[in-house]
């Protein structure tokens, strides 16, 4: 797989959210940015993210997934004191 399409994924199954993604083969990088986070805690956006990728690590297509989850302010915040 390739960025582009682990972000037409998650695209196509999670409204409301930009995404930046990293990586090659079946590792990847996710950096996620939507108000959908705002009410939910750390674990829930984690799992909110897996598992709108579950078949593709159920397949094996996707091996090694690690998520960085932001509201928009957040995400601002952090870019900010980059």
């Amino acid at each position: 797989m390739q960025p582009s399409d682990v972000k037409a994924l998650l695209e196509a199954r999670i409204e409301g959210c930009d995404f930046h993604i990293q990586g090659e083969g079946c590792n990847f990088q996710v950096t996620a940015v939507g108000e959908v986070f705002g009410d939910l805690s750390p674990v829930k956006r984690q799992q909110l993210i897996y598992s709108a990728l579950s078949e593709e690590i159920a397949s094996g297509a996707l091996h090694a997934v690690s998520i960085k989850t932001y509201t928009p302010s957040q995400w601002q915040n952090a870019a900010g004191r980059a």
